[in-house]
């Protein structure tokens, strides 16, 4: 494991292990705090660049994951069927409290809690995607197709 890595990049790194992933974060000068910022950093299609949106129930307040390929918006009420509630878009403490990182580097994988977590079906047209590892500057590379095994989540159409 990079001891120079931050203590959030180090923690996603970890999780990545445990999961059996062979992949390495990297931290860059440049931000890939925004899809696009992040497809210009690597080099990569803004399609390839993995968002993990938080949302929450409007009446549960339970926790609700979206990873979207980069350009993508998401269809909240198609989401909100799914989980048989309303939802809306999480605040900054809501997802720091939930997934243990703040918004802008928030991973697919190494969450603070289980998070009811959806996939986009687009994501897995790439042999390769990037996803935040933990801060705004941290990122790692992958197959698309281990996205439901590491998350346990579903693959749908988000829009």
């Amino acid at each position: 494991m990079n001891e120079e890595l931050s203590a959030s990049a180090r923690k996603v790194q970890q999780a990545l292990d445990a999961l059996e992933m062979h992949v390495s974060v990297v931290e860059l000068p440049d931000s890939t705090r925004t899809a696009k910022e992040a497809a210009q950093a690597v080099g990569c299609e803004v399609g390839q660049i993995v968002k993990s949106i938080v949302m929450m129930g409007n009446v549960s307040h339970r926790p609700v994951m979206v990873i979207a390929s980069g350009p993508n918006r998401i269809n909240e009420s198609k989401i909100g069927e799914l989980i048989g509630e309303p939802i809306q878009k999480a605040d900054a403490e809501f997802v720091r409290i939930h997934t243990g990182y703040a918004i802008g580097g928030v991973p697919p994988v190494g969450l603070a809690s289980q998070i009811i977590t959806f996939v986009d079906e687009d994501l897995l047209k790439f042999k390769t995607v990037w996803a935040a590892a933990g801060t705004p500057h941290a990122v790692f590379a992958f197959d698309p197709q281990e996205l439901p095994r590491l998350t346990g989540g579903n693959v749908i159409s988000i829009k």
